[in-house]
């Protein structure tokens, strides 16, 4: 969201290519937020307790993802150069 943000006010991306997908997201806002709300308000002493390896799983799996995609797609693009 951040970096879709950031591409939006450095108009790197167009607000009309992005309009049909974001109305769709916030029709359905509610489906998104309520039940991961719920989640951690029911579970936030065990949250709070395993916080260090959750975000250390979180920021490794963002790289890992990031890594892949980026693979991924060079792989589909071939190599130029």
């Amino acid at each position: 969201m951040i970096l879709l943000t950031l591409a939006l006010i450095f108009n790197v991306v167009k607000i009309e290519d992005v309009e049909k997908e974001a109305e769709l997201f916030v029709k359905n806002m509610s489906i998104m937020f309520i039940p991961p709300g719920v989640g951690i308000v029911l579970y936030w002493g065990l949250i709070k307790s395993q916080a260090v390896p959750i975000f250390v799983a979180l920021i490794v799996s963002f790289f890992v993802t990031i890594i892949l995609t980026a693979k991924f797609v060079e792989f589909l693009g071939g190599k130029e150069g």
